[in-house]
C-alpha cells in the first residue's frame, strides 16, 4: 500500500469530558476486574475525563466484527473526545480488514494503547491521524498503590496539551510484575530498581522526522500479513523508528532476525534515527533474576545493534528509553515529530 497522507493530530480532549474505553484486541476487564475498575477511577478522579465502556470492553472472545463495531462507534460518537485501550491482546490484526475508513477519517480522535494496538496506531497513522503510543487502562492507570508520576506527567501531557515536551530516563523503574488477580498487589508500591539513564550509539547528529514503529513482535506480525505497511520503504524516509518488546521475551535471536528481514525489505536504512524501548525482561512464564535480566536485555541490544550495523550504520540509536511495556511509561506520539538530539543526549516529542 502507498502511504499518501501527512498525519496531524486530531482535537485534544478537555476535563469533564467524554473518553471512550474499548478492548479492540482482548476483554480482560472481565476476567481481571481489579486494574481495569482502578484505571478507571483515576481517569475519573486524576484525569476530569468520563470513561464510557462499550459493548466489548469487558468481553472475551468477541468477535472481530463486534470490536470493529465499537471502534466505529466511539469514533463516530460526537461526544467523545478520545478513545483508550483496556489492555492490547493478540488478534487485532483480525479487526483491520472489518474498520471503515472513511468513518474514522471523518471522525479524528486520539487514540491510546500499545502493544497488540499498534496494528490500530498505524492504521489511524495511514489514515492520516496521529495516535499515542501508551496508556492502557489495566496496565497504566490501573499500576498498583499509585499512577507512576513520570507516566501520569506524560500522559496529562499528550491528552490536554500540544507542542514539544521532553523526555527524560527514569530513575527507577519496575520489572518484575504481580498476580493481577489478588488485591494484595495494589496496596503496595510496586518494587522498583535504579535506572542507569539511555544509552546511546551511532553519530552525534540531530534527527527530526514523524515517528513510526511500536512493537517489534506486531509488526512482523504486521509485514507477514502485508497489512498497513508501505510496499516502498521511500514512505518512510528521514523517520525515526521506535521499538519495544513484549514480556512474551522473544529472544536476541527472534529480534535480530526480525530487524533483519526488515533490513532486508530495505526498511530500516529510511530511519535516521531508533529509539529502543527498555527491554521487558522478565514475566511470570520467565521468572529471571537479576543477572538474568541484565544478560536478556544487554543481549537484546547486541541484536539490535548488529541488524543496525548491517543494514543502518549510520543511525542514530538510543536504548533504554521508558516506551511500550514500560513502568514508568512514556507516551510517545504515532506520526507525531520526535527530535533526537545526539550531541545533547535529548529526546523530544510533539504531542
Amino acid at each position: 500500500m502507498t502511504i499518501p497522507l501527512v498525519p496531524s493530530h486530531p482535537p485534544k480532549p478537555a476535563p469533564g469530558d467524554r473518553i471512550a474505553v474499548l478492548s479492540p484486541s482482548s476483554g480482560l476487564p472481565g476476567i481481571l476486574p481489579l486494574p481495569f475498575e482502578l484505571g478507571l477511577r483515576r481517569l475519573r478522579e486524576e484525569f476530569g475525563l468520563e470513561p464510557v465502556e462499550y459493548p466489548t470492553t469487558r468481553k472475551m472472545g468477541a468477535t472481530p466484527r463486534q470490536r470493529a463495531d465499537d471502534i466505529h462507534a466511539a469514533f463516530a460518537d460526537p461526544d467523545i473526545k478520545a478513545v483508550m485501550a483496556s489492555i492490547g491482546g493478540d488478534d487485532q490484526i483480525t479487526v483491520l480488514p472489518l474498520l471503515d475508513r472513511e468513518l474514522l477519517r471523518a471522525h479524528p480522535k486520539p487514540f491510546f494503547g500499545f502493544s497488540d494496538n499498534t496494528n490500530l496506531l498505524l492504521f489511524l497513522r495511514n489514515l492520516g491521524i496521529v495516535g499515542y503510543h501508551g496508556a492502557s487502562v489495566m496496565t497504566e492507570l490501573g499500576r498498583p498503590q499509585a499512577l507512576h508520576p513520570m507516566t501520569a506527567d506524560s500522559l496529562r501531557a499528550a491528552l490536554f496539551t500540544s507542542g514539544p515536551y521532553e523526555l527524560h530516563p527514569a530513575e527507577r523503574y519496575r520489572d518484575i510484575d504481580r498476580d493481577w488477580a489478588d488485591p494484595a498487589t495494589f496496596a503496595t508500591e510496586p518494587d522498583t530498581e535504579p535506572g542507569e539513564g539511555w544509552i546511546w550509539h551511532g553519530p552525534e547528529r540531530v534527527v527530526e522526522g514523524r515517528s513510526w514503529g511500536g512493537n517489534l513482535e506486531i509488526l512482523s506480525w504486521m509485514l507477514m500479513a502485508d497489512r498497513e505497511i508501505a510496499r516502498d520503504p521511500a514512505a518512510y524516509e528521514g523517520e525515526v523508528l521506535f521499538l519495544e518488546t513484549s514480556e512474551e521475551l522473544p529472544s536476541a535471536d527472534e529480534v535480530f532476525r526480525i530487524l533483519r528481514n526488515m533490513g532486508e525489505r530495505g526498511l530500516l536504512a529510511r530511519f535516521p534515527a531508533v529509539l529502543m524501548g527498555r527491554a521487558k525482561a522478565w514475566s511470570f512464564q520467565r521468572p529471571h533474576d537479576a543477572e538474568g535480566r541484565r544478560r536478556y536485555a544487554r543481549e537484546q541490544r547486541e541484536a539490535v545493534l548488529r541488524a543496525l550495523a548491517a543494514y543502518a550504520p549510520d543511525a542514530v540509536a538510543v536504548f533504554d528509553v521508558d516506551l511500550g511495556h514500560n513502568d514508568p511509561q512514556v507516551v510517545i506520539p504515532y506520526g507525531g515529530v520526535v527530535r533526537v538530539d545526539g550531541v545533547e543526549r535529548r529526546i523530544t516529542v510533539t504531542y
